[in-house]
């Protein structure tokens, strides 16, 4: 077992007090053990609320990932989808491959392709909330952990939340001289390297830099004389600088941080689906791609912030002020082939027309502003209050090619303008009436702004060009929860929490191949939950479950536009959802370790008059046919992406061996089936898939050496993810197996 440095709780929440807010919620990883007492769970430190708190304290539902399983997962040279399924209720997924990821949180989340599009989960970085999909795939490197808020989180996060928060917190400069490097190589020629220095510098200052590179190999190959010839290599890297500054009662965290991305898009695979199941065609061979188009993807972003903290005495002040970047530009061959091709036994291709597309992000600028206020005090009544302020500004282009043109060459193009403002208001009250009986409740006023235009300039296969087309949608909303934390004794706890969430008008203007735009109006969230925590077998292990109902008015979703690559966004009446969430944690023995989370997730649609138009590709449908000609009805169904049922497991063997640590872990996903799309048909629902890993090390040195190797998708499952449903039953598939070897030195 890796050894590493461990803190009382005590201590622990005295730095994190003394620090910011850094969440260290339920894990579903093995907790680390004392040297010690290996038998018993340490307590748990949690500041999801954004106060440093005991999680039985806390009346909400809270996962979180960190240090050492954080690491397994990320061995391979993963990107964040890896997180996926890794706790309970929570999915990760993207047609933009590394990046551009979309998160689900009980089975609310956002399906839009568009660079545009705003996503229900909120993710919140350091702190700062980041809102553009090319922020929200930053890699996951040296970090403290990963933490998912469930439910709507529309007080004190309250930045487009409905379904929940993803925050991510990285490792914070301290006031010792320490560091890792660590270096791993894979299959598909894979390099990964990652490394940290923390360097005290006097009494006041610190600083920590860390960095990773993540790079690999072509894995699939194009053997036509045209278009791309090979694909799914990387070079990702990424790079991150805190300083910390404390004197008396002023303390600040100032932070830069970016990322060098260079790689291909999604592989769009055309004819691979079996036609009338969700089988792969025979004959399929991953690593042939017979294609016409080219495909390139580069992404850079950085990102500048400084959090200021001001002990007052009975009150606390906080500024959080940041500024981001990112440029983007991804192109594919969407269709997936190419003319007369590619055909399979039984089965050949059928492509109406060529889709080789691109999109551009040359410019986003996104601003955030927060200033909190918050006591300092040992009273019953704690409180906090707070303003906030956003403002993106950015551009989207959009590319067509002819593929069937020597070259290639660009014939279309359209461009969209967005600004976006927003600012809030919001406070919160924690009154404990007791010892054991704590009631919270919180308020928050929000409202948004944003002025937008598109316009087509250059039409594909000839045509007419648009005139300039504009948009000026606003909304504003109050946001509120009342929890209540029931301690039965010193081991176990209840709660029960409603709130509301809300998310800001969303506008789709991806004019390439359409003359209009769509605005979806602000949805809106009501949710109940209640459950209980407790630890259990004098603290050898920990369990915790939340059984949940929500109901979201006008809900924002994505509608495909048939045989045309397009899409249009579109309100529900409304959807519910309900279910169920279980994390356990626990010590077997001195040598075991074990983690489970199951979750539970029903959803539907809730609107019988609603209709999309389905594939272009004579798929299969099964819902009924529409009042318009080539609609279906698709009220009833359940929310796309959302697999009822997703559960983990992970089992920890360690043993001290020779002056060292040996450990061996195992971790498994299970996901279940899904609907791809708004639609149901046989081609479009995605399979229930379970994947593992494996990895097995040693640490020697007292910690300073490791060696280790691991497996990724042990089992080398293959199947559908994703489709592209406009043109001739494409497909995208999971991540192959994985397997590599890694050795850390940390001092």
């Amino acid at each position: 077992m890796t050894h590493h440095r461990t803190l009382s709780p005590s201590l622990i929440a005295l730095a994190l007090a003394s620090a910011f807010p850094v969440a260290q919620a339920q894990s579903s990883a093995p907790a680390v053990e004392s040297k010690k007492d290996a038998t018993q769970l340490e307590a748990v430190i949690v500041t999801g609320s954004r106060r440093v708190e005991n999680l039985k304290d806390v009346p909400m539902s809270i996962s979180a990932m960190k240090g050492e399983e954080l690491e397994a997962y990320n061995a391979s040279g993963q990107d964040v989808r890896a997180l996926s399924g890794r706790v309970p209720s929570l999915n990760i997924e993207s047609d933009f491959g590394r990046s551009f990821p979309r998160f689900y949180v009980r089975g609310l989340g956002n399906t839009d392709f568009d660079l545009n599009a705003s996503q229900p989960v909120g993710l919140v970085y350091d702190e700062v909330v980041q809102e553009s999909p090319m922020l929200k795939g930053f890699p996951v490197f040296d970090m403290e952990q990963v933490e998912v808020l469930r439910g709507p989180q529309g007080t004190l996060f309250g930045r487009n939340s409905p379904a929940g928060v993803l925050k991510f917190d990285s490792a914070k400069p301290g006031k010792r001289m320490d560091g890792y490097a660590s270096l791993g190589f894979g299959r598909f020629g894979a390099v990964n390297f990652e490394g940290m220095v923390n360097v005290p510098m006097g009494s006041d200052w610190s600083l920590r830099a860390a960095g990773i590179v993540q790079t690999a190999d072509d894995r699939i190959h194009n053997p036509q004389p045209t278009g791309e010839k090979n694909l799914e290599g990387y070079n990702d890297k990424a790079a991150r600088v805190q300083a910390a500054y404390s004197n008396g009662g002023f303390h600040g965290l100032f932070k830069l941080q970016g990322r060098d991305y260079k790689g291909n898009a999604t592989t769009f695979r055309a004819n691979i689906i079996k036609r009338g199941s969700n089988d792969l065609v025979d004959g399929f061979d991953f690593k042939n791609y017979p294609s016409n188009g080219l495909n390139v993807q580069t992404l850079q972003s950085h990102g500048l912030s400084a959090r200021l903290r001001w002990d007052l005495g009975s009150i606390r002040l906080h500024s959080i002020t940041a500024y981001d970047r990112a440029k983007f530009y991804s192109r594919a061959d969407v269709d997936g082939g190419l003319v007369g091709g590619p055909n399979y036994p039984g089965q050949p291709a059928v492509i109406p027309f060529q889709a080789e597309t691109a999109d551009g992000l040359p410019y986003l600028r996104q601003m955030t502003q927060e200033l909190r206020v918050e006591s300092n005090t040992a009273d019953p009544l704690q409180w906090i209050g707070g303003l906030y302020y956003f403002n993106e500004k950015q551009q989207v282009d959009s590319f067509n090619f002819d593929s069937l043109a020597v070259g290639n060459p660009q014939n279309g193009y359209a461009v969209q303008h967005q600004e976006s403002k927003s600012w809030a208001a919001f406070g919160s009250l924690n009154y404990a009436v007791s010892p054991d009986l704590k009631l919270r409740g919180g308020l928050r006023y929000t409202n948004d702004k944003k002025d937008f235009d598109a316009q087509r300039t250059l039409t594909p296969f000839g045509g007419a060009n648009t005139a300039l087309l504009t948009t000026n949608p606003k909304s504003s909303n109050w946001s509120w929860d009342f929890s209540a934390n029931y301690s039965l004794d010193k081991s176990t706890s209840l709660f029960t929490r409603v709130a509301t969430g809300y998310r800001a008008p969303s506008i789709q203007g991806r004019v390439l191949f359409g003359d209009s735009i769509s605005v979806a109006d602000s949805e809106k969230a009501l949710s109940f939950e209640a459950g209980f925590k407790a630890d259990i077998l004098n603290n050898a292990a920990r369990i915790s479950g939340t059984v949940f109902s929500y109901r979201v008015k006008d809900l924002q979703l994505t509608a495909g536009s048939g045989s045309v690559n397009q899409n249009r966004l579109i309100n529900a009446d409304k959807a519910v959802g309900r279910g169920f969430e279980l994390d356990m944690q626990a010590i077997l023995n001195r040598n075991w370790r074990t983690t489970l989370g199951l979750s539970f997730n029903d959803t539907e649609i809730k609107d019988g008059s609603l209709f999309v138009s389905p594939c272009g590709n004579s798929c299969t449908v099964l819902d009924p046919a529409g009042p318009v000609a080539g609609t279906v009805l698709i009220g009833g169904n359940d929310l796309p992406r959302a697999p009822r049922w997703v559960a983990n497991w992970t089992l920890k063997y360690s043993t001290e061996l020779a002056g060292g640590d040996l450990y061996v872990l195992t971790d498994w996903a299970y996901k279940d089936k899904y609907n791809m799309f708004l639609y149901e048909a046989k081609e479009y629902k995605a399979k229930a898939m379970l994947e593992g890993g494996l990895r097995a090390g040693y640490a020697w040195g007292n910690g300073k050496y490791e060696a280790s190797a691991y497996v990724r998708n042990l089992t080398d499952r293959q199947q559908l993810v994703a489709a592209i449903d406009f043109n001739n039953l494409t497909g995208i598939l999971n991540e192959p197996r994985s397997y590599g070897v890694q050795f850390k030195v940390s001092y």
